[in-house]
C-alpha cells in the first residue's frame, strides 16, 4: 500500500510506512494545501532526525518551533503547529505506548470506537477524526466494522470529499473542485 497525497515520493513513502507521520500530516491539514500539510512529517523527520512520538513529545518546545520555521516552513503557523504536534505526540506516548497505529488496532476496535479514540486526541475534532477514519478505511487497510458509517460522509465509496479520496493527481483535482464548490455554497448561504 502506497499513499499518493503529496506528489513527493519520499513524503508519500513516509506517510505510507509510518502511522504517526500520517496522523501528524492529518493534524497539520488546516489552513494550508493538503500536499503541504502531508509533506510536513518528512520535513520534521529531516530537521529533527525522527518522527517518533517519544522524541517529539520530549523535544525542547522552543527548538521544535524553530525547526518548524526553517524554510520551507512546516506550516504557515509554525509555532502553534509545533505545539500541537508536540501535544499529539505526548498523547500518543502516554495513552498508546508511542504506537499511533494502536488507535485503530488495539483490541480490534470497530469504526465507532476508532472515531471516539481519534476525537480524544489533541487537535482532532469531529470532522478531522471522520476524515482520518475514512483515510484509514479507504487507503490504509483498516477494516473494522462500521467504519464507513462512523466516518460518514467521508467514507462514502466513490466520493471526492477529502484527503481520504486522493489516490492520483486526477483525484486530487476532483477533491479540490468539491472543496471549492462547498466554499462557494457556504458563501451563498
Amino acid at each position: 500500500m502506497t499513499l499518493h497525497i503529496t506528489g513527493d515520493a519520499a513524503a508519500d513513502r513516509l506517510l505510507s510506512d509510518d502511522p504517526l507521520a500520517l496522523l501528524i500530516g492529518m493534524l497539520l491539514d488546516q489552513q494550508v494545501a493538503m500536499e503541504t500539510a502531508f509533506a510536513g512529517p518528512l520535513k520534521i523527520q529531516e530537521r529533527v532526525g525522527s518522527v517518533d512520538a517519544a522524541t517529539l513529545a520530549h523535544y525542547d518546545p522552543d527548538q521544535l518551533a524553530e525547526e518548524f520555521k526553517k524554510t520551507p516552513a512546516v506550516h504557515r503557523y509554525p509555532g502553534s503547529m509545533a505545539g500541537r504536534v508536540q501535544s499529539l505526540c505526548t498523547a500518543i506516548e502516554d495513552d498508546w505506548g508511542v504506537d499511533a497505529s494502536a488507535l485503530w488496532t488495539r483490541d480490534a476496535p470497530d469504526g465507532r470506537e476508532v472515531l471516539k479514540r481519534l476525537k480524544a486526541l489533541p487537535g482532532f475534532g469531529e470532522q478531522k477524526a471522520k476524515i482520518f477514519l475514512a483515510l484509514l478505511g479507504k487507503q490504509y487497510g483498516y477494516t473494522g466494522d462500521g467504519w464507513r458509517e462512523a466516518s460518514a460522509p467521508y467514507g462514502e465509496d466513490g466520493s471526492f470529499r477529502s484527503v481520504a479520496d486522493i489516490v492520483s493527481p486526477e483525484s486530487l483535482l476532483k477533491v479540490r473542485e468539491h472543496k471549492q464548490a462547498m466554499k462557494a455554497a457556504a458563501k451563498k448561504a
